[in-house]
């Protein structure tokens, strides 16, 4: 609850530019103001919260805690400053609306995000060498364009100039790194002569493919190396603290030391109270291997690997009709009809139908046998789903992890419905119910991600994607920091600046977006008046609009022309954060996370559980649920599983298996890896050694470790 309400909060004072000046939804001051007070008092309350469960050296030295209350005294400090100066009429800035995005990086709860800024922090030293190695090739070749072409009386399309100015030839150059601007930066010189088309192609391939690739090596080289010092960091910190653990349960066991059986059950139903009590008993065989009523030093120190892994239980339930007319759901017809529909050829049957109903669906609608054939699909997947639930257990069937079980269900009643109303009521509106009916067939469609995910290789690119969701997000909140830092500064420098008009306008200069600065620009003409910085979510599509950089010179030159020319550093600047250094970070992590998932291999500890699962004689394979379509998305502590007929035939009693990889996180499996390096034994260097770990430094042996060897 402390959690959320933080974040509603921080979301809320964020939420503030869209109603301040220059507001999407204007507010009066007033209301503006109580919301942020309220606000920083919230992040007050929450500070001082945090500090009385601190240590007070501990909370004094942590940066996050000085950054937030500088934060809340800035903010207080200009918004009194602002208030009195508007009661006196006199305009001026809310700067430290820039600094609200602190809040969302360093409370406790945003740790992602600033893992992230730390990425970046680390990264921008070896990124400084090889920018400015870009930035002396893009000044020579600028250099080197001048001296070609700045003689020579050559026009743009516009009939402007060509090359004339250094500074433009050197934004202009950038420009084409990104390809933005090209072929047209170079169609004056290529016009005039077929060989100065050399020069260009030398500029692109050195700066373009070779110093923009070396700026993703560089970013993913480093970003590896300091991701690897972390997990390596939180490894180390976890084997020490279940060593401290086991000191203060240990008892003495003849030669050893040792925690009691009753001891370990408490303190594993303290620690993961959500585990069921057979997940607990697993647990237990699997560390007491020999039961003698008592955990040794190292399978204690596994515990947090083995709550970590995700065993699902399953309870065996028979099928209904099973017990209500057991003689006709155990007959031989019916055995045969549910082995055909658990069987994989009934799966790639309706993956076919499914692809020709996708080819129907392009073809003609208005075909009478277009319309009758639609009718029969719907009559085979309506067959499909009752296949299905007289087959499997209906409340697994319809569990609520069951996504595709629910989504087909929705779907072809949906459809169903449509085409009942639409074959009577026959409406002749604009938006008909066969419309309706075309986009709930097209939906039927979605259903082919079934057929990638039943493909090994397409599995793993799919269990990679979901794997780095919750990073997706992280790097949306650092998005989100980046994007709103720049949009204030952007209406600071520009609102007003540029106005969007609709097309029958008849204002002065409604066709140069009320500038006349604009008159005969490629903003202008392009139609671009609505990409402005004139309110908070303006900003933000424009921003947006430049991470995908196409045109982004267009917005450079137009805001230039009604400013100054050097308002091209702001768009420059923008790009070299948001393009070069954070969606690079983000390349990174994804090619990390792809080499995680087609390397690693199950764990030690995975297979122990999974041998002793299968000793005790209660296991179900991983590929044996696949082929019934049925548990691939479980994810919750117990399940049911159907008995009869079903993958395990057993009457009753419990099943387990391990859970699917694809909710393993990429965060999880790097610390999985760097721990399969590390002995059981090692017991790993100490707390402060630990956190002052570098990438590049050794790791220290603990003492212990030592003397051991």
């Amino acid at each position: 609850m402390m959690r959320t309400a933080t974040y509603f909060f921080i979301f809320l004072n964020l939420s503030l530019a869209l109603f301040e000046e220059p507001a999407v939804y204007p507010l009066p001051f007033l209301a503006t103001s109580v919301l942020e007070v309220l606000c920083l008092l919230v992040f007050l309350g929450r500070l001082t919260h945090f500090a009385k469960v601190t240590l007070h050296n501990v909370f004094w030295k942590d940066t996050k805690n000085i950054c937030i209350m500088v934060a809340i005294l800035l903010s207080l400090t200009d918004l009194a400053i602002y208030g009195v100066l508007r009661l006196y009429g006199v305009r001026s800035i809310r700067w430290s609306r820039i600094v609200r995005p602190i809040f969302l990086i360093n409370f406790a709860e945003s740790r992602q995000i600033r893992r992230a800024f730390r990425s970046i922090r680390n990264t921008l030293p070896e990124i400084t060498y090889v920018f400015l190695l870009f930035m002396f090739s893009l000044l020579m070749f600028s250099l080197m364009a001048l001296k070609l072409f700045g003689e020579r009386n050559l026009q743009t399309a516009e009939g402007l100039p060509y090359f004339r100015n250094y500074l433009e030839i050197v934004f202009d150059l950038y420009v084409l790194v990104t390809t933005a601007n090209s072929p047209d930066v170079m169609m004056p010189a290529f016009d005039f002569s077929s060989w100065y088309a050399l020069f260009f192609i030398a500029f692109v391939i050195i700066n373009t493919y070779i110093f923009m690739s070396l700026f993703l090596a560089v970013v993913y080289n480093n970003y590896k190396k300091h991701l690897k010092n972390e997990i390596r960091k939180l490894a180390y910190m976890k084997r020490r603290k279940m060593i401290e653990a086991f000191n203060l349960l240990k008892e003495q066991e003849g030669e050893q030391f040792v925690v009691r059986e009753a001891r370990w059950k408490q303190l594993v139903k303290l620690v993961a109270p959500d585990t069921s009590n057979s997940h607990r008993e697993l647990l237990l065989r699997i560390s007491d291997d020999k039961q003698k009523g008592f955990v040794d030093k190292k399978s204690f120190v596994q515990l947090a690997d083995l709550l970590n892994i995700q065993v699902v239980t399953l309870k065996i339930r028979r099928h209904p009709l099973a017990r209500w007319a057991p003689a006709l759901y155990g007959s031989a017809p019916s055995r045969l009809l549910r082995g055909l529909v658990r069987h994989r050829v009934f799966v790639w049957t309706y993956d076919a139908i499914i692809l020709i109903n996708a080819v129907f669906i392009a073809l003609d609608e208005e075909s009478p046998y277009i319309s009758y054939a639609e009718w029969v699909f719907l009559a085979l997947y309506i067959v499909e789903i009752l296949l299905k639930v007289y087959t499997y257990e209906p409340r697994e069937f319809f569990g609520k992890t069951q996504f595709w079980n629910w989504f087909d269900t929705l779907i072809i009643f949906a459809a169903l419905t449509a085409t009942i109303l639409n074959a009577t009521l026959k409406s002749t509106m604009k938006y008909n119910s066969q419309q309706i009916l075309d986009i709930v067939f097209i939906l039927r469609v979605l259903r082919l991600i079934r057929i990638v995910d039943s493909i090994q290789r397409f599995r793993v690119i799919m269990n990679t994607l979901i794997n780095i969701v919750p990073t997706m997000l992280t790097f949306g909140g650092l998005t989100l920091v980046v994007y709103c830092v720049f949009a204030i500064i952007g209406m600071e420098l520009f609102h007003g600046k540029i106005q969007y008009f609709p097309a029958n306008s008849n204002a002065p200069h409604a066709l140069e977006c009320g500038n006349p600065a604009l008159k005969d620009s490629l903003f202008a003409r392009g139609k671009y008046c609505k990409n402005n910085f004139n309110n908070f979510a303006s900003s933000f599509i424009v921003l947006m609009e430049l991470t995908v950089v196409n045109q982004w010179h267009v917005f450079a030159n137009g805001f230039a022309n009604v400013t100054a020319q050097p308002a091209k550093l702001y768009f420059i600047a923008f790009h070299i954060v948001m393009v070069i250094i954070i969606v690079n970070i983000f390349v990174s992590f994804i090619l990390e996370a792809f080499f995680v998932e087609y390397s690693l291999e199950k764990s030690e500890v995975e297979t122990a559980i999974e041998q002793k699962i299968q000793e005790l004689g209660m296991g179900v394979q991983e590929d044996e649920l696949q082929h019934e379509q049925l548990l691939d998305n479980m994810e919750s502590a117990e399940h049911e599983l159907e008995g009869e007929g079903g993958a395990k035939a057993q009457s009753k009693g419990l099943v387990f298996k391990i859970a699917s990889k694809r909710y393993r996180t990429v965060d999880a499996l790097l610390q999985r890896m760097f721990e399969a390096e590390i002995p059981l034994e090692d017991e790993g260097p100490s707390f402060e050694e630990i956190l002052n770990l570098s990438p590049t430094s050794a790791v220290p042996r603990s003492p212990s470790s030592e003397s051991g060897a």
